[in-house]
């Protein structure tokens, strides 16, 4: 498997990576059911992610993280500002609900420790079940345990724990989506 670090020129494959990946997800894709708009929020966040050299791209956008650094935030004081318009632009009357969930997951963000934050792991639609996305992951920790730091994620997919407990991470405490429909749980792994 070949990782690199992303670039602000790879903005186009990180999106459409994200967002094949997201379309049918349990949570994501309610949030967000239209394929284009689901895009354009990935655009939003992920492009303010390459802030920092921790966007990690395996094999031709096979498999896309996107991390943030201790001490790091997901959004500027800005683009926090443009989120709502955005959300309202492209969703209409749901927004208020999406915005609740995103809502949800800063306020069970733990803030009590500085770490790395998974804030997306995707895997491309086309090149799921090859182990691609865990690779990534495992190969992103490794670097992570030379730093002796702890990291955190929240996994939008039941299905994902399981892969993600074989990583070293652990359930922390969770959140549902506004309709209850799903439940998000936040993970923890402790410094190496």
């Amino acid at each position: 498997m070949e990782v690199r670090v992303a670039t602000n020129s790879d903005i186009d494959g990180i999106a459409e990576t994200l967002t094949s990946a997201f379309r049918n997800d349990p949570l994501w894709g309610w949030a967000f059911p239209d394929r284009s708009d689901l895009e354009a929020f990935w655009r939003f966040f992920a492009g303010s992610a390459l802030r920092y050299p921790w966007t990690f791209i395996a094999d031709d956008f096979a498999s896309v993280a996107v991390w943030i650094p201790p001490g790091g935030i997901e959004l500027t004081d800005e683009e926090e500002a443009a989120m709502g318009p955005l959300i309202e632009g492209l969703i209409g009357p749901r927004a208020s609900d999406v915005l609740k969930l995103i809502e949800a997951f800063d306020a069970n963000h733990p803030t009590e420790r500085p770490h790395y934050y998974l804030s997306l792991l995707g895997t491309h639609s086309s090149r799921r079940g090859n182990g691609i996305g865990m690779a990534l992951l495992a190969d992103n920790l490794a670097t992570i345990d030379t730093e002796r730091a702890p990291a955190y994620l929240e996994s939008s997919n039941p299905a994902n724990n399981a892969r993600y407990e074989r990583q070293g991470f652990h359930q922390i405490g969770g959140f549902e989506r506004p309709d209850g429909g799903a439940r998000v749980s936040a993970m923890w792994r402790d410094a190496r």
